[in-house]
């Protein structure tokens, strides 16, 4: 086995499979037949969303998530069981726990 050397690349053609579609592909065809070919995806609809909102302990949950990342110390998949009862405490001694996890970092 040869060992990867970064020395001599210059003699290889780099090839990026995504840096120019065909011509004829109908992706291309219908980005070329809009005005606005910058944007490839139109901006969403509000109207169309879904009318979910999330149980507050799933938001407690998600929150407390986020702030333990944010603090350097992500969770771990055995710390679910403990995430879930300190979920599951009022809003309020949850938002003292993210605020001194805040602090922290």
């Amino acid at each position: 086995m040869t060992p990867w050397s970064s020395e001599n690349l210059s003699s290889r053609a780099f090839v990026d499979p995504y840096a120019v579609l065909p011509q004829d592909s109908a992706w291309t065809a219908s980005a070329q037949s809009r005005d606005d070919v910058d944007f490839l995806l139109p901006p969403p609809n509000p109207a169309h969303r879904i009318g979910y909102t999330l149980d507050p302990r799933d938001q407690r949950r998600l929150a407390l998530h986020a702030t333990l990342t944010a603090a350097g110390v992500p969770p771990m998949p055995e710390d679910r069981a403990a995430i879930d009862q300190i979920s599951a405490l009022p809003d309020d001694v949850n938002d003292v726990l993210q605020r001194w996890l805040h602090h922290t970092s």
